[in-house]
């Protein structure tokens, strides 16, 4: 494998050249794994969320809703004025407008890099997940809650939210095969840190603003969390199938 570039920590001619087996994948991330198992039951709870249409109540839900809205239904949500349009521009991050951008600057980078396998695991993934959400939210067809007044535009279907879902979907399967290409433990610590934070405070604006139940963003959270873990596992697999080498 080719020595990198002191400024450089991408292996832009070998990370994904048949044979090579970044680090990364040899040395998996077990606390990445051990996320994706609390968020395999965090999912379990969110999928109750679809029965409140079949007479279910989920207590956390209308508490955490009125609770953003001092207790009362029509109430101006909490916090300073500045608060509600940070939430506002937080959650366009996750809208359908911004992660298309991201996906296409992704993968464009990664183009140019030559890192064709990263480049098509980043796609497959992105796409897919989306249009499963897509799948599911008109499956379940859960209503949009109606308990606060909404404080931004929505049209489709409340369950699982779609800005939490996809969010996580996109930049968690971005930064899960980006560190499978990065160096040092630092530099991949950071890229997962950073995509872990904005599908965070994405989710947290979608309860804010009052267009989803909170066990909507759950659900997204984790599904788009287990999608990630296994874009991430296929391209470890992938990465070893091609360098002849066996997992232990």
């Amino acid at each position: 494998m080719k020595r990198m570039i002191a400024d450089d920590p991408i292996h832009a001619e070998g990370a994904d050249a048949p044979g090579q087996v970044p680090d990364a994948v040899r040395h998996p991330p077990w606390l990445l794994i051990g996320a994706g198992a609390v968020a395999a039951g965090i999912l379990l709870l969110g999928l109750v969320g679809f029965l409140i249409d079949h007479g279910l109540q989920l207590s956390f839900d209308r508490a955490i809703l009125l609770g953003v809205r001092h207790g009362t239904m029509h109430g101006a949500p909490i916090g300073p004025t500045w608060l509600k349009l940070a939430m506002v521009d937080v959650t366009a991050l996750g809208g359908a407008t911004v992660l298309p951008v991201i996906i296409v600057i992704t993968a464009g980078f990664l183009a140019v890099r030559r890192l064709w396998l990263t480049m098509w695991l980043v796609l497959g993934g992105t796409i897919s997940g989306s249009i499963a959400i897509g799948l599911v939210k008109t499956l379940v067809a859960r209503a949009r809650p109606e308990l606060t007044d909404h404080l931004v535009q929505v049209s489709s279907a409340s369950f699982p939210s779609g800005h939490a879902a996809n969010s996580a979907i996109v930049y968690l399967t971005i930064a899960t095969l980006i560190v499978q290409i990065v160096e040092g433990r630092g530099a991949r610590t950071y890229i997962l840190t950073v995509a872990a934070l904005l599908v965070t405070l994405i989710g947290i604006s979608r309860i804010y603003l009052g267009v989803h139940w909170p066990s909507d963003v759950l659900a997204g959270w984790s599904f788009g969390t287990l999608w990630a873990l296994a874009w991430w596992a296929l391209g470890a697999w992938l990465r070893l199938k091609r360098a002849g080498v066996m997992a232990a």
